[in-house]
């Protein structure tokens, strides 16, 4: 659904709910959000990390923009003790000295998921 300034896709399975919406400022520039689950929820967490983050690169191609541009994440788990294999995996895919803002919290998922990583990203000017 676009607007002048606001573009959403709807989430596949509840269109009441986007799966990644942009906002652009009068000015140029604006914001890209995006949440992600694995397309694979039968994996570890290192896994699930990696195939949500893969949903997350999509989501930023389609946008014009690349890793980088990430200022903030949301990291959603099941087990805050899957911390150091969601570091791990994390930093093998953000280039290194762009790290955004990243907060790490455990709460209850729907089965088999194991992870929900919740983006923002910058647009260019």
């Amino acid at each position: 659904m676009k607007t002048d300034d606001i573009t959403r896709v709807p989430n596949k399975t509840f269109p009441a709910k986007s799966s990644v919406a942009t906002y652009r400022l009068p000015g140029g520039g604006g914001f890209l959000w995006a949440v992600a689950t694995s397309p694979d929820r039968t994996q570890d967490i290192r896994v699930q990390t990696l195939g949500a983050l893969g949903v997350i690169d999509k989501y930023l191609k389609g946008a014009g923009l690349d890793r980088t541009r990430t200022v903030k994440a949301e990291i959603v788990v099941t087990d805050h003790d899957n911390k150091p294999a969601f570091d791990e995996a994390w930093a093998t895919w953000m280039p290194a000295g762009h790290g955004p803002v990243r907060s790490f919290v455990q709460s209850v998922m729907p089965e088999g998921d194991l992870i929900e990583i919740i983006i923002t990203a910058a647009l260019p000017a």
